[in-house]
């Protein structure tokens, strides 16, 4: 059984960094596609980042691209979210997700596994 675990979130003042890591087991990930996704309150969860865990493609949301930097680290079997720039709008709940796909792809329904979520606050 596919399981992911998230951390590093936390409180950072606007304009600080943020590293999310997710840790990957019980499955052969070479073949997986990770993405990142994340929901404020009130609103319906959104893509921010997916990348193919052999390497090579990744893709962004508009609202992220140029600040947030989606890899992975296979031989460690974790995937991490690098956020610098970080703004009030991006406090969320983070959560990265599975698929069993080559394509990067922001299509929520899609992703097959889903690991339980880590907060990141974005004081102004």
């Amino acid at each position: 059984q596919v399981q992911l675990v998230e951390s590093g979130g936390g409180l950072v003042q606007a304009g600080g960094s943020l590293r999310l890591s997710c840790a990957a087991s019980g499955g052969t990930f070479s073949s997986y596609l990770m993405g990142w996704f994340r929901q404020a309150p009130g609103k319906e969860r959104e893509f921010v980042a997916a990348i193919r865990w052999s390497g090579g493609s990744s893709l962004y949301a508009d609202s992220v691209k140029g600040r947030f930097t989606i890899s992975r680290d296979n031989a460690k079997n974790t995937g991490y979210l690098q956020m610098d720039r970080l703004k009030p709008e991006d406090t969320a709940v983070y959560y990265c997700a599975a698929d069993q796909t080559a394509v990067p792809h922001g299509r929520e329904k899609r992703y097959d596994y889903w690991g339980q979520g880590t907060q990141v606050t974005v004081s102004a």
